[in-house]
């Protein structure tokens, strides 16, 4: 299977993409200015307790009060507490956690009331990102992750990753680890450290222990509530989770970005460091790469599938709907039995692939079409377990109930990535009335005399359509070469498969992009409405 990784670098977000095989499995949207991100620790203060669902609310800078519930506290709080009290206190020292003497742990069916004080600040880290109308969801068990390892301070324990299956390897990471960490942190060892030598994973602790001193080195000259550690760059963070030395290639479009990545894979694996790549053409990387049409093929309420089936998708607040349908299929010599069978298990396999695609989290119910046969409602329910293994997000699939429906529960820890296929319509903005589209060729004339002969912008690409770029060069002597013929080969039109019909958008040489909209763009189309609209008030 060949696998490649699609990095689209853009002023305001990061979109990664997941491609096997040429098609699109998985896709990650990070905003470049996004705050409260899983894995930011915060020094935070405690603002309001609640005893009815053993929790507290905490205050760490989010208009909402984060969510901090009993049970995250960790088995270790007491000696948590203890530490985090001799750090803010003496703000000249920081005081070592291999030397402290650990407390027992905290009862699990304690209350939080007896724990907590209000006004009492905590480390904590996000577990959750902010979703819908509720605030970030925290813990006090810290954990710094890295490729190999995860650090846990105030615990002494070694855990193995389960999908290393070996007893063997186990064993040598197991003694390994514990030949090298300090005391009083317990460290799990990830998949991805299974075969690789001593200095690596030696390497890499030195690493996640430097983030820790310095995270509590911060907490003591900041007031609460603070950021006080977040991951160095979040493209490099996401690209941790899902980097795999399988991959063919990285097609990265941004310079900075991929000295980071390419800084990064040389760092992990430096025998792979050339399936990094630059990409600098001038077609957007997503519709070079065929993400653009996908994106737009696989979001939306309704995806379709093979021979005509298709699943309808519908969310919540509580969770997500999925509903098959069987659409005009047809199949001769089939019974109604077989088919349902057959379009049930394609569907699977789409919503397996759906549900790593938009990241969906919660509780998720599938209503199948009904099969009457126990042996296939088995067989549909072993499939999903399979297609659902290679997913990286803890899940849970129950069997179908007597309604023919099956539930799964999959780990949310951010919102579902909901993007609209709809185009919005650039010429009226939703008022109805559109500008001509036969004139649209004058406005894009216009707005490239303007660039070149007011603003003495020269070499900058303007970008439409496929459809409006198709009509604008078609022929030998086409539009384009007119407009280029006119005002030199000072610019150029690109295709875009991500802009509405009569949408443009420039981008100057350095990347960056150049807002034309003017009042009269948005307006021309609304004031002839209201000109009409005026007439008619004036003849009555």
């Amino acid at each position: 299977m060949k696998s490649e990784l699609i990095v689209d670098v853009q002023p305001t977000e990061v979109s990664i993409a997941l491609v096997e095989d040429s098609r699109l499995v998985s896709l990650q949207k990070e905003s470049r200015n996004i705050s409260y991100a899983v894995g930011d620790i915060y020094l935070a203060k405690v603002k309001k307790l609640m005893p009815g669902l053993n929790a507290a609310f905490v205050n760490v800078g989010y208009e909402k009060d984060a969510f901090l519930h009993y049970l995250d506290l960790g088995s270790q709080f007491s000696s948590y507490a203890s530490f985090l009290k001799q750090v803010l206190e003496d703000k000249k020292h920081v005081p070592s956690v291999s030397k402290m003497k650990l407390l027992p742990d905290i009862d699990k069916h304690g209350s939080v009331t007896d724990t907590l004080t209000q006004g009492q600040e905590l480390m904590v880290q996000i577990v959750k990102e902010p979703i819908s109308s509720k605030g970030p969801r925290l813990t006090t068990e810290i954990t710094f992750t890295g490729r190999y390892l995860v650090l846990i301070p105030f615990c002494d324990k070694i855990s193995i990753s389960q999908k290393i299956k070996t007893t063997e390897e186990k064993l040598r990471l197991r003694q390994l680890i514990g030949s090298i960490k300090p005391k009083n942190f317990g460290i799990i060892v990830r998949t991805s450290a299974e075969g690789k030598r001593v200095a690596e994973l030696n390497h890499e602790l030195k690493t996640l222990l430097k983030c820790w001193e310095d995270a509590v080195a911060k907490a003591q000259k900041v007031a609460a509530p603070s950021l006080i550690f977040e991951e160095e760059s979040r493209i490099v963070g996401v690209l941790r989770d899902i980097f795999s030395p399988s991959f063919e290639s990285i097609y990265v479009n941004d310079n900075d970005i991929y000295s980071q990545i390419a800084k990064y894979v040389n760092l992990i694996a430096p025998e792979r460091q050339e399936i990094v790549k630059l990409y600098d053409n001038d077609e957007p990387i997503f519709d070079h790469f065929n993400i653009t049409k996908q994106i737009k093929s696989s979001f939306g309420k309704t995806v379709s599938f093979k021979s005509g089936a298709y699943i309808i998708i519908e969310h919540t607040e509580a969770l997500h709907v999925i509903d098959v349908n069987s659409g005009n299929r047809a199949k001769a010599g089939t019974d109604q039995e077989t088919n349902a069978l057959d379009v049930n298990m394609r569907a699977a396999d789409e919503i397996a692939r759906q549900l790593r695609l938009r990241d969906m989290g919660g509780i998720i119910v599938i209503d199948f079409i009904d099969m009457n046969k126990a042996e296939h409602r088995q067989a549909l329910y072993e499939h999903m377990k399979e297609v659902m293994a290679n997913d990286r997000a803890r899940h849970n699939i129950l069997q179908l109930s007597k309604f023919g429906l099956m539930q799964i529960t999959r780990q949310r820890v951010r919102p579902a990535l909901d993007i609209v296929t709809t185009e919005a319509c650039p010429s009226c903005f939703g008022k109805g009335e559109v500008q001509p589209s036969l004139l649209f060729t004058d406005i894009l004339k216009e707005k490239i005399d303007y660039l070149l002969n007011t603003l003495n912008v020269k070499g900058f690409i303007m970008y439409v359509h496929p459809f409006v770029d198709a009509y604008i060069k078609k022929g030998l002597i086409s539009i384009y070469t007119k407009w280029r013929m006119k005002f030199g080969r000072k610019f150029k039109i690109m295709p875009d498969q991500s802009l509405a019909y009569l949408q443009y958008r420039v981008i100057d040489k350095n990347r960056n992009e150049i807002d034309l909209k003017e009042e009269k763009d948005m307006d021309s189309s609304s004031s002839k409405t209201k000109s009409k609209a005026k007439n008619r008030d004036n003849e009555e």
